[in-house]
């Protein structure tokens, strides 16, 4: 799975918007619309911020992982 799908999926299942995902990272809405598309990469600490708000791992995000374990 890729990244930019694992992103969409979070975001879907937490019932939140792109603009809503957007804020949470203090970016705007076509920032974060690049990001999900897999048009531009996404910084590490935008990453952390997503992993800690879904409460997920990095490795889960990242698509390494099929199984989401909580963020440490």
């Amino acid at each position: 799975m890729y990244i930019y799908q694992r992103l969409r999926d979070l975001r879907e299942d937490f019932d939140l918007t792109q603009e809503k995902a957007a804020k949470i990272l203090g970016i705007t809405t076509q920032q974060y619309q690049l990001y999900e598309s897999g048009k531009r990469e996404m910084p590490m600490h935008h990453f952390i911020t997503l992993a800690k708000f879904y409460n997920v791992s990095l490795d889960y995000l990242a698509g390494i992982l099929s199984e989401p374990r909580k963020f440490k």
